[in-house]
């Protein structure tokens, strides 16, 4: 829960740089320098949850958060994870897109585990 709580953060805060770079509100070499250090951080912290699942017998909630592991594992290893100052207004659109995308995943999933885990402890107390 803490985790995915932390990356929806982090998707809140990529999506607001982008939103100030589109108004011109930052330069694009800030917003490479704020956003890349973060992006490495983000997709292990949930690769890290991920494996948790795995590792603990939830196969619906891995299976829920595989195609966006396999995303990050995909854009990391074809080196396409980190922003360029000189093409980030020529590819804004899609990193915009795929950030609402992810912000809206992470808050889907949020309110998911919010529910398992209340039902985790109604249960618990029966």
């Amino acid at each position: 829960m803490i985790t995915n709580v932390v990356n929806l953060f982090a998707q809140v805060f990529f999506t607001i740089m982008y939103s100030d770079l589109e108004c011109d509100y930052i330069n694009p070499i800030e917003l490479c320098n704020k956003l890349n250090p973060w992006f490495i951080p983000e997709a292990g912290l949930h690769g890290f949850l991920t494996l948790l699942f795995l590792v603990n017998g939830y196969w619906f909630t891995f299976l829920l958060n595989a195609p966006l592991l396999a995303h990050n594992v995909n854009k990391i290893v074809n080196k396409n994870h980190m922003l360029d100052a000189t093409e980030i207004f020529r590819t804004l659109s899609k990193h915009k897109k795929e950030s609402f995308l992810r912000l809206g995943f992470h808050l889907l999933v949020f309110f998911f585990y919010l529910y398992r885990m209340i039902v985790a402890l109604v249960a618990e107390d029966s």
